[in-house]
């Protein structure tokens, strides 16, 4: 009997959570986001951010010396931000028992037209750029499609867009960064100063230091996209098409969303402040279908499809849908009559959904869900696709085309020649019957790294250290943990992202 009610409980949690979700996360959600919006906009437009900035420095790095001369350095220093807050499906156990340090670094600082550049506090995140420097004529040139996505996690952890194909990483656009180190001193650097600080940052995961700033690369924004859909019935022939136009980098925005083993759509994109009334679609809107379902359209017409798109709501094309995670919370979201009377409150904020689950739905969505990001070499881009078909069958896959600088750091390529590399994104219930997520996971992760690919840090790591270390290259890092004496004051990376350091 117990087993029968379990087994209801389950089937009632799968399949009408939707209506938790609807009921009081959508409102939730919307009012949060409304309230954060004009509060962002009153602080930027007061100037009372910059004034403020040092202040709050100086209040983390009075925290880090309380910690080392009246705490004796125990234990080891995390963010009192919590974990259900960020964008990964899991939760640092870490944050249960580390010395937590108060941060409140929330806003834009300073935009520098002259310089090119913007300066933010590490919490400011994709939404409140887009909404601060669009109307303004400015954009950055990786800008990650989640709203909530913010500057410090793309730093620390990654960040990529179909603009990375020209751009490189969200790493790759940042000019500077103000961190504030073990012993409390607070340090500024650049391409140019403490170089090997600025290039040992990106994928340290905040165990170098606490990330106070970051200055961002500026590039001019128009107010319109020309987007083009181009339709392929064939995996061979798309990943011709998709190395030539990454080549030869005429567009600004490449991507691809392959629907099945054979057809795919790549979408290539160039700013515009051109409006064609013609072929307007402001895919933004709350009305529109789901951006991964008017893609998936395409695969209907015979040639290639021209419209006009909004800049910003091309940025966030993703958000509305989770990419395509909200159709497994909310079955009916893309409904025309949901879309119309209730979208504009879509979607659900993601740290709400995390911070409202039970352990029962933690266990339902470990075993029975997969959300991982793979970043391989162009020339395995078939062969993934294949491979990732046999193991998880799970689809649409999200594939973004990114260059890799041959910079020092975590992540390089393992060659000295320049390689072109795409990121296969897999999010969603995988179809197969011999799916078990440890197994399924290690096996992704050895495919990876025996063709020379890298596994972003946010998802499941079932890696061995040693694994862990093959795969990144610890030799800037292991040095910067010395220099900086960092390893009384934070764990290593892997001890972060391990799945043992996560629940």
């Amino acid at each position: 009997m117990a087993q029968k009610s379990e087994t209801i409980f389950k089937y009632v949690l799968i399949h009408y959570r939707w209506v938790f979700v609807c009921l009081f996360l959508l409102p939730i959600s919307f009012l949060f986001d409304m309230w954060l919006f004009c509060r962002n906009y009153i602080v930027f437009k007061l100037n009372s951010a910059p004034s403020q900035h040092d202040a709050k420095v100086k209040n983390v790095q009075r925290q880090i010396l309380r910690w080392n001369k009246i705490k004796g350095k125990k234990p080891q220093l995390c963010t009192a931000r919590p974990g259900w807050q960020t964008m990964s499906f899991r939760q640092g156990i870490y944050k249960e028992t580390f010395e937590k340090i108060e941060v409140n670094l929330v806003d834009i600082l300073q935009i520098n037209s002259k310089k090119k550049s913007v300066y933010v506090e590490p919490l400011v995140n994709m939404g409140q750029l887009t909404a601060m420097l669009n109307p303004l004529g400015w954009t950055i040139p990786v800008l990650p499609e989640l709203d909530d996505l913010t500057v410090g996690g793309l730093v620390m952890g990654t960040g990529i867009e179909s603009s990375s194909h020209i751009h490189g990483l969200f790493q790759h656009n940042c000019l500077s960064y103000e961190i504030v180190l073990a012993d409390g001193s607070i340090i500024k650097c650049s391409a140019d100063e403490n170089t090997d600080l600025f290039y040992g940052i990106p994928w340290s995961y905040g165990t170098l230091g606490i990330l106070t700033g970051v200055e961002l690369k500026l590039i001019p924004a128009k107010k319109y996209l020309e987007l083009t859909y181009v339709p392929f019935k064939s995996s061979e022939d798309m990943a011709k098409y998709l190395r030539k136009t990454v080549e030869n980098k005429i567009n600004e925005f490449v991507e691809v969303l392959v629907f099945n083993k054979s057809e795919s759509v790549v979408m290539i994109g160039k700013q515009t402040d051109k409006i064609d009334t013609d072929n307007f679609n402001p895919i933004g809107r709350w009305y529109k279908p789901w951006f991964f379902k008017h893609v998936q359209d395409m695969l209907n017409q015979k040639s290639h499809v021209t419209e006009c798109a909004p800049l910003r709501d091309y940025y966030h094309r993703h958000s509305r849908s989770i990419f395509w995670e909200l159709q497994d919370i909310i079955p009916f979201g893309n409904n025309f009559f949901f879309r119309l009377f209730l979208g504009w409150l879509v979607p659900p904020k993601i740290s709400l959904l995390k911070l409202t689950q039970s352990e029962t739905t933690k266990e339902l969505y470990e075993n029975n869900h997969i959300i991982q990001d793979m970043l391989i070499p162009l020339s395995f881009l078939n062969e993934s696709i294949s491979f990732f078909e046999k193991q998880v069958g799970v689809y649409p896959l999200w594939v973004c085309p990114f260059k890799l600088p041959n910079n020092p750091g975590f992540l390089h390529p393992t060659k000295s020649n320049f390689e072109m590399y795409v990121d296969i994104g897999i999010y969603g219930v995988p179809k197969v019957n011999n799916f078990k997520p440890r197994e399924t996971t290690r096996k992704i992760e050895k495919f990876v790294t025996e063709r020379n690919g890298f596994q972003m840090l946010y998802a499941d790591t079932y890696m061995t250290r040693e694994e862990f270390r093959q795969m990144f290259d610890h030799n800037l890092y292991d040095k910067l943990r010395k220099l900086y004496k960092c390893e009384e004051a934070f764990p290593e990376v892997y001890d972060k992202v391990c799945k043992e350091a996560r629940k």
